[in-house]
């Protein structure tokens, strides 16, 4: 009874401020679904003490329950509780085609996520791209969410910009233009097991504000990372900071080929935003040939987005001395690994795992578990989709970032260092990777392979 009533007040304190301000707009008028449709799945939805409740359901795919309306730019409020067993979202900007596989609801979700994994309010990219901005790193945003309890979301959607904050704590702060308007939905997951069906999903308190947006919105400030996703563009923020573009998205400003004193005069294309290396059968370094960046570094923050074609392998390499291996193959350095671990036979050789995508090659596997107290997946991988590397060098200490999660950390120079290096490939090579600074490279391995928004900040 007492829940009752604080469910109730909650949501006469929530229209009362709706009343108080010409600007927000509730969506949810507390009685039924007038002006919601659900579309996709078969989970229930219903209204109960001012409520919308969405119940899981086995069998039946992802459920969502959208506004009949859409909307561009806007500030959302909404409260969420939902069962520890569950998993759901608030689409944004979202819609539905039927030439876009079969009609299924795609676009930015801010993630309802109870598990130990801690991403409310995150964003994710539904039936599109995946994870665009998860919570690691961010601690403060992880200790947001109240299990069991209600919780409180703003999400400012205004151009380019998509920011989320989870009860009053910053949790994503995402720049990116692939959707610029559609309709908000509620999401119940599809689940698997038995034991999943009939839990419950709760939403109330659901207002928006399309007008007046600049002067309401919260001010920007640095207290969690930036992710942008602009094609070959730096946003203000990282122009501040430091960030630089490696590649200018149309020229070979900045590139050599490794073994040469220009670019090479094929093997490589520029076109629509897109750096490409052509396939030539697999053959390493026999087509263009590897290219670098003319300038050298040595502290540095490096994020690179690629994207590799079925089967195929490269590499993004840093610390390369152009002068080792004027023969044949690839120049020589530290290596995050590019490759399908699925269909290239180099997946299975070297040691458990050592030449998969993210790792440092033939050195160190990659394994998102080792730096994460959350349960899941080794990795999160793309597969023949965008995925970014990001690689952070501050002295000796190296981290290898893969689509937001940290997969391998090492420190060069040390006797475990010198232990993995005299058991792979590059044994042969003196102190190999100890070098305090060095080209970035980018791998020609005979394979297709695009790279786009390649951008450092040097620390």
């Amino acid at each position: 009874m007492k829940l009752l009533k604080l469910m109730v007040l909650g949501l006469m304190l929530g229209t009362t401020a709706s009343a108080q301000s010409n600007d927000w707009k509730v969506l949810f008028n507390g009685k039924n679904l007038k002006g919601w449709t659900k579309i996709n799945g078969q989970a229930d939805f219903k209204v109960e003490n001012g409520v919308i409740v969405g119940v899981s359901k086995r069998n039946t795919p992802n459920t969502f329950l959208r506004t009949n309306k859409t909307y561009g730019d806007f500030i959302l409020e909404y409260e969420a509780k939902i069962d520890p067993a569950l998993n759901a979202g608030v689409q944004i900007r979202s819609n539905t085609q039927a030439d876009y596989r079969n009609g299924k609801v795609h676009g930015y979700q801010v993630e309802l996520d109870p598990s130990d994994r801690a991403w409310s309010g995150g964003i994710y990219d539904e039936q599109r791209r995946g994870w665009l901005y998860n919570l690691e790193g961010n601690e403060a945003g992880k200790l947001a969410f109240k299990q069991n309890e209600w919780n409180q979301f703003r999400v400012e959607a205004i151009g380019n910009s998509i920011r989320v904050w989870l009860n009053g704590v910053p949790t994503a702060d995402l720049v990116d233009d692939m959707t610029a308007s559609g309709f908000i939905a509620l999401q119940v997951h599809t689940i698997e097991n038995e034991d999943q069906e009939g839990k419950e999903i709760r939403y109330r308190n659901i207002r928006i504000q399309t007008k007046n947006l600049q002067e309401v919105k919260t001010t920007v400030s640095n207290e969690i990372k930036e992710e942008s996703y602009l094609l070959n563009t730096l946003t203000k923020r990282e122009q501040a900071d430091g960030w630089k573009l490696l590649w200018d998205g149309q020229s070979t400003d900045g590139w050599r080929g490794a073994k040469l004193d220009r670019f090479p005069d094929n093997g490589w294309s520029m076109e629509n935003g897109l750096l490409t290396v052509a396939d030539n059968d697999g053959a390493e370094s026999e087509n263009g040939g590897d290219i670098v960046t003319i300038k050298k570094y040595e502290n540095f923050i490096l994020e690179v987005d690629f994207k590799f074609s079925e089967g195929a392998n490269s590499g993004i390499k840093y610390f390369v001395d152009t002068e080792l291996n004027k023969g044949k193959g690839s120049s020589i350095g530290c290596e995050f690994q590019i490759l399908d671990d699925k269909l290239h036979p180099d997946a299975k050789k070297g040691v458990e795992g050592n030449r998969t995508v993210g790792s440092l090659y033939d050195l160190i596997t990659a394994d998102a578990r080792l730096y994460t107290e959350a349960k899941g997946p080794q990795k999160r991988v793309n597969v023949y989709g965008w995925n970014r590397a990001r690689i952070i060098v501050q002295g000796q200490k190296v981290q290898h970032y893969l689509n937001g999660m940290k997969v391998v950390e090492y420190e060069r120079g040390t006797q475990m260092w010198k232990a993995l290096v005299a058991y792979s490939k590059y044994q042969k090579w003196p102190i190999f990777g100890e070098a305090p600074i060095g080209h970035i490279l980018l791998q020609d391995h005979g394979n297709e392979v695009s790279f786009k928004n390649i951008k450092i900040k040097e620390l």
